[in-house]
């Protein structure tokens, strides 16, 4: 059995239960470390599931040995309560847990983000998460891949209502989404998820950034 070892972070919401799966099915990896809020509803012999509270760093920091880190973990500024609270929840604690598994031997991460993030956004949403990803770079991982999604499908475990609309629009409008236009095409939880998995397999060094589009045509080739 492979000495791999990954840790995943949002292991509950609709990318990170499909990563942690396949993270199971593969002998890429001998062990799973998920450190959630919430007890796990599955079993698996590679599988350790830690229920934590982030924000106590004795609950989580004791890592012997990390690999590969899964960052999945994700909110909405309305699930957050406040700005402040979205900035702690999505950038300040996932960060932290990122950097003590790079401390950790992590050679490699991969980041869920989100279109049109960038630090200079006029938008917070996108400000934060374009903050995130450069945090993220500048704890120097050797390998690091950033996916940029576009809508979500799939089933969540909390329904979000604008979402729906989003699906409906985007599903309708999906022919005309060609060319340059492809990246703001919705794409499926699971195959982001397999996406990730697949290009971690195997991580080639430096940074890459990877839109819809992209995370897609990787997914078909997992």
């Amino acid at each position: 059995m492979s000495d791999r070892h990954a840790l995943v972070l949002g292991a509950t919401g609709l990318i990170g239960s499909h990563v942690v799966r396949r993270l199971l099915e593969a002998p890429t990896w001998g062990q799973v470390t998920v450190l959630a809020r919430r007890a796990a509803n599955t079993s698996h012999p590679k599988l350790r599931w830690h229920v934590v509270d982030l924000d106590d760093r004795s609950t989580w920091t004791r890592f012997a040995k990390i690999d590969d880190v899964f960052d999945c973990l994700g909110t909405t500024i309305k699930q957050a309560g406040s700005q402040a609270q979205f900035r702690h929840v999505d950038l300040e604690l996932p960060l932290a847990v990122s950097r003590a598994a790079r401390d950790a031997g992590a050679a490699h991460a991969s980041l869920i983000s989100s279109l049109g993030a960038d630090r200079r956004a006029r938008v917070f949403y996108s400000r934060v998460k374009g903050e995130r990803e450069a945090e993220m770079q500048a704890l120097g991982f050797p390998s690091l891949h950033l996916l940029r999604p576009s809508l979500l499908l799939g089933e969540r475990a909390t329904a979000r209502a604008g979402e729906k609309m989003g699906e409906l629009i985007l599903g309708i409008g999906r022919p005309l989404l060609v060319g340059p236009w492809r990246k703001y095409r919705a794409i499926r939880g699971e195959d982001v998820a397999r996406a990730m998995v697949h290009l971690a397999a195997s991580p080639n060094p430096g940074t890459r950034v990877l839109l819809s589009d992209e995370i897609a045509k990787v997914a078909t080739e997992a």
